[in-house]
């Protein structure tokens, strides 16, 4: 199953509580390592995560918060497209009443158009990533790049030379940015014995259910074997981005909670400090461990809709890097089509750990499991920020129609 096929089969399994993995006992509403990701449980853990694991904070830096501006739009009762005739007629409004949302922003040219909190989140509330922490790591990335401390189509194990003993001999910085390594990774989140639960259990964030295995998040990477050549089909797998990281820490010459308030998070006007998930060790869980409030996350995604240009008119990424980004580039639709499973998006492609789902609108969503998303369309300087509580890790009965929804937006914003 890939990244998206899952919410067809967890939907069924789930709601009949069948599957081990997901399922929890009736009383078991205190928030540990062993509950945090049950069902009922969601709302509350992704608000809390510093009380349930070990974290470290990304500084915002000592520069002047950027103040969003309000132009409030009634954008609530725009009509959303219908992916089939037989689909039920929806707003805005309707598809976030319907997909669990805690929190929604819609910021345009820097304008706070439409801003709601639901489940006891405020403006102030750190929230879980989940994998939009992904494309936040991406960032850093191209900002290492930008300053030529990256190559990104060099080995990885010429930047941590601890590489050449796994899977990840001979693949690219390339080949992690957009996914394409040859690594056996599997990201069934419903299946307790793939790589993608093992590794939350060599990390600390769930506990040992067998033997006792690697230890950390750079020790579990040394023991991923490759399935076959770098540089092929794109796979959705979250070791890629710790990977990532590794070597980003490597050319920074730093560990990520500095290199990542020193590029991104003190340049962008944040009102908070970034919090960053970390292992037994301090290192940190960069596919998916990151925690912010919903503004900074506008902040943050304006750039990549102003060509690398911050609210603090400071140039965080160079506008080669987001050009590149955003190109449409056909060597990526190829590697995406090619994935082993259908992505449930025709035409898309996958480029320095961000979703490109519609060829069409061309924009670009960072994504979540249980429904974190920004999505920023250049075409308009629309960002929309979406952070979530779904039952499930996928359900694309939400996801879709979310991203419609903010299409619908962009359109309507096209014609202002």
């Amino acid at each position: 199953m890939t990244f998206l096929q899952q919410s067809m089969a967890a939907e069924a399994t789930d709601a009949a509580g069948t599957t081990a993995a997901r399922t929890a006992p009736t009383a078991s509403n205190a928030l540990n390592i062993a509950t945090w990701q049950y069902p009922q449980n969601i709302k509350r853990s992704f608000q809390n995560i510093a009380r349930i694991h070990p974290t470290i904070k990304v500084s915002r830096g000592d520069g002047p918060i950027v103040k969003l501006h309000l132009a409030e739009e009634k954008l609530g009762k725009l009509e959303v497209a219908k992916a089939s005739i037989t689909d039920p007629a929806l707003t805005v409004r309707g598809v976030m009443h319907a997909t669990n949302t805690d929190a929604v922003l819609v910021m345009h040219n820097g304008r706070v158009l439409w801003e709601k909190y639901n489940n006891t989140m405020t403006s102030l509330t750190d929230h879980l990533l989940m994998s939009v922490s992904k494309t936040l790591v991406g960032s850093v990335a191209g900002a290492l790049c930008d300053a030529g401390l990256l190559d990104v189509e060099g080995p990885v194990d010429s930047y941590v030379p601890a590489l050449a003993r796994s899977g990840y001999a001979g693949a690219r910085v390339r080949d992690l940015l957009d996914m394409r390594s040859g690594i056996k990774f599997s990201e069934e989140y419903l299946d307790p014995t793939a790589e993608v639960r093992l590794m939350e259990e060599a990390i600390g964030w769930a506990p040992a259910r067998g033997a006792i295995g690697p230890i950390g998040m750079y020790e579990f990477l040394l023991t991923l074997q490759a399935k076959g050549p770098h540089g092929g089909p794109f796979e959705y797998r979250s070791c890629e981005t710790d990977a990532l990281g590794w070597v980003l820490e490597s050319a920074g010459g730093a560990p990520m909670q500095e290199l990542l308030s020193k590029y991104i998070w003190s340049k962008i006007g944040a009102q908070q400090d970034l919090v960053m998930g970390v292992d037994q060790f301090g290192t940190g869980m960069f596919d998916g461990g990151f925690n912010a409030c919903l503004r900074d996350l506008a902040r943050f995604g304006h750039m990549y809709v102003n060509g690398g240009r911050a609210l603090t008119g400071k140039q965080v990424l160079s506008e080669d890097w987001v050009a590149q980004t955003f190109g449409a580039d056909p060597l990526l639709a190829q590697a995406f089509a090619q994935s082993p499973g259908d992505n449930m998006m025709p035409g898309g492609r996958y480029r320095n750990q961000i979703w490109f789902p519609n060829p069409a609108t061309n924009a670009a969503v960072a994504l979540g499991i249980h429904g974190q998303m920004i999505y920023m369309d250049p075409a308009t300087k629309m960002v929309a920020v979406k952070l979530s509580s779904w039952p499930l890790p996928q359900d694309a009965s939400k996801l879709f129609p979310t991203i419609r929804a903010f299409e619908a937006v962009s359109a309507y914003l096209a014609t202002k």
